[in-house]
């Protein structure tokens, strides 16, 4: 053991054991937001020793860490800048909220991804030369532990506004074929949400369910444009709004509606395509032509050199 740094040893086991504590407390966390939603039904039963034993039976990082986290969450409140929370529970919920996090929880992970990375700034300092290898080095675990979690708060708002971008053409398309074969819009809508999964389903299922407990229509709609924040979902929402203000036919508005939106599915592929060769000048230029010139010029040049040097 002479040959190890004690030290060395040290910030490695309290490193591992920071990382081992997030990865718990994101599981006691994302299992503690799932058993909230369900906390209710305790209350109502008769049973309390099957509920006690329940409640025991559940991991200890649900028992524990994430209460603990929850709390310290909802305790930085008080410290966070005004409006700061709010924006990340709406990008929480336009992500379609990852692990049941809200924003207090999700502010409590921000600072523990950037503890591990001051720590892991101490432990890879010792590895860089120049004062300046060394700043880079310290700043950088940092940085990606503070903005770490932003970035993939917002890589899944991207993946799921692109799921229900690329769901949504279908799901109008088996709405009208639903509609023109005699089904109401809800009950042609239920069929296609129990029909085809995914996050723009979800928002459907739920809209649903909102009118069904007494919301108006048209307040689920708007309420569903919020949740999603999708330019072409709120086109579509709104013509039926409009639709349904005045009396105007459900099924000549889908129809058109779906039509429409295959225009724009098509024109983004073409969109796409057209942008391809222009994504492709900075490799051309910068990797494949500078390769090609020395496998075909290089022998050349080497040849015209040594002709010059034995003159």
């Amino acid at each position: 053991m002479s040959g190890f740094d004690p030290i060395l040893l040290a910030v490695v086991a309290v490193f591992a054991l920071v990382l081992f504590i997030v990865v718990w407390t994101g599981m006691g966390v994302t299992r503690a937001r799932e058993d909230m939603a369900n906390r209710l039904e305790l209350y109502g039963r008769d049973n309390v020793a099957g509920a006690r034993e329940d409640e025991l039976a559940k991991p200890l990082a649900q028992r524990t860490v994430g209460p603990v986290v929850i709390g310290i969450g909802n305790f930085l409140k008080r410290f966070t800048p005004v409006g700061y929370l709010e924006k990340k529970q709406r990008k929480l919920m336009l992500a379609g909220y990852p692990g049941n996090l809200d924003a207090p929880a999700f502010v409590v992970i921000k600072l523990l991804t950037t503890a591990l990375g001051l720590l892991a700034a101490f432990f890879i300092v010792d590895f860089a030369g120049s004062n300046f290898q060394r700043i880079v080095l310290f700043a950088m675990p940092i940085v990606l532990g503070f903005f770490g979690p932003d970035a993939w708060l917002e890589r899944k708002v991207d993946e799921r506004r692109q799921a229900m971008l690329r769901a949504l053409p279908d799901i109008l398309d088996l709405l009208v074929i639903s509609v023109e074969a005699g089904l109401g819009f809800d009950s042609a809508l239920s069929r296609v949400v129990a029909t085809v999964p995914g996050p723009l389903s979800e928002e459907f299922f739920r809209m649903l369910q909102e009118t069904r407990v007494g919301v108006s229509r048209r307040d689920a709609m708007r309420h569903l444009m919020d949740r999603t924040d999708l330019d072409e979902l709120r086109s579509f929402l709104l013509a039926m709004i409009q639709a349904e203000a005045f009396g105007v036919t459900i099924a000549r508005v889908l129809r058109v509606q779906a039509d429409e939106m295959r225009v724009r599915r098509r024109q983004r592929a073409q969109e796409k395509a057209f942008a391809a060769p222009v994504k492709l000048v900075f490799p051309l230029v910068f990797c494949i032509f500078p390769s090609l010139f020395i496998v075909l010029l290089g022998p050349a040049a080497i040849s015209i050199s040594e002709n010059f040097i034995n003159r």
